[in-house]
């Protein structure tokens, strides 16, 4: 079977139909916003410019807007005007659905019916498919790949596009998205902001998933966005598949893993994955990820986010927290 090419044309991408959808996605959640209500009072002016400087390709990205986020790592996020995040969320429409079908089944991060809590979820069946329902001892080699998102190789990325993309008008329309960036280092980096640069991470880590099914044959592998793991019987085989997995990020992606955060671990002695720790026959919430939820709880008496803890506590051994928390809202007192 051939190599499956994306199909559609620059037309597609930055008609005004398009635009207009992307736009309607785009202004749940934030119509209060003073730049948002400035660019709607003129919408379908805004969304004609912007078809217009996208037509004669004059269209040049606007600078970010630079703010600083405790999630709860310190990051720095980069955030772009309206016009250009309605026009990454048209390129997003069009993109996602091509790159998606191609991205393996055990890839959870920023893809629809993923997630983490499926991602925790399908740990916990791998585990106890490797560990022959808990009978065998399960080792997990943990990966986290360091300063991703400010790591990523603008050149490298541009060319694996290249290598699914036609129309050379999509592909400059995409070089003048990921080049409005960089870090300290020129032609490298992704901002957190942008929603095309999470599809863009997906499509670079897919090389990795690619090499991990196709080339190492690798069955028990899941990756969310730069943090992957490997289960395994033979604590052996998990050692030396690490130096393949550091040589094929280092050569084909420019991407280094964190030292400090390599990890080999038994299931019985508690892999923490994805803000759970797990166990053989149960799983925890992480102690950061606890008090974090404590903290918010503390100080945030909105429904909403009280509902969403309480699902989080759903996917885990929670359920003397979640007790705790409810009866705390209920006396209307703090748990921080």
């Amino acid at each position: 079977m051939g190599k499956i090419i994306f199909a559609e044309k620059y037309e597609d991408v930055i008609s005004v139909e398009n635009l207009l959808e992307a736009w309607k996605e785009f202004l749940p959640g934030k119509k209060s916003k003073p730049g948002v209500q400035e660019f709607g009072r003129n919408l379908m002016g805004n969304l004609f410019a912007l078809h217009e400087s996208l037509v004669d390709m004059s269209y040049r990205p606007d600078p970010y807007e630079t703010f600083i986020v405790n999630d709860p790592k310190r990051r720095q996020i980069h955030k772009a005007s309206v016009r250009d995040r309605v026009l990454h969320r048209a390129l997003y429409r069009k993109l996602y659905p091509f790159f998606d079908r191609m991205f393996i089944a055990d890839s959870f991060s920023c893809r629809l019916n993923k997630g983490t809590h499926r991602a925790n979820d399908r740990f916990k069946r791998m585990a106890s498919e490797v560990s022959v329902n808990h009978r065998k001892t399960v080792w997990v080699l943990k990966c986290d790949v360091r300063k991703f998102f400010a790591s990523i190789d603008q050149r490298v990325l541009l060319q694996i596009l290249d290598d699914r993309i036609s129309d050379w008008r999509i592909l400059w329309l995409i070089q003048q998205i990921i080049e409005s960036f960089s870090t300290s280092s020129n032609s490298v980096g992704l901002p957190l902001g942008n929603l095309t640069s999470q599809i863009f991470a997906n499509v670079y880590m897919n090389e990795l998933d690619q090499y991990v099914k196709h080339r190492l044959h690798i069955k028990h592998y899941v990756r969310y966005a730069d943090d992957f793991v490997f289960l395994s019987r033979d604590l052996g085989y998990l050692e030396s598949i690490l130096p393949l997995i550091q040589k094929f990020l280092d050569s084909q992606l420019r991407l280094v893993l964190h030292p400090q955060k390599i990890e080999l671990k038994t299931v019985a002695s508690g892999v923490d994955f994805l803000g759970c720790v797990h166990f053989s026959d149960h799983r925890v919430l992480r102690g950061s990820t606890k008090r974090r939820m404590m903290r918010a709880l503390g100080a945030e008496s909105n429904e909403n986010v009280f509902a969403s803890y309480l699902g989080l506590l759903t996917h885990g051994n929670g359920f003397g927290l979640s007790e705790a928390i409810q009866i705390s809202q209920l006396k209307g007192g703090s748990l921080a």
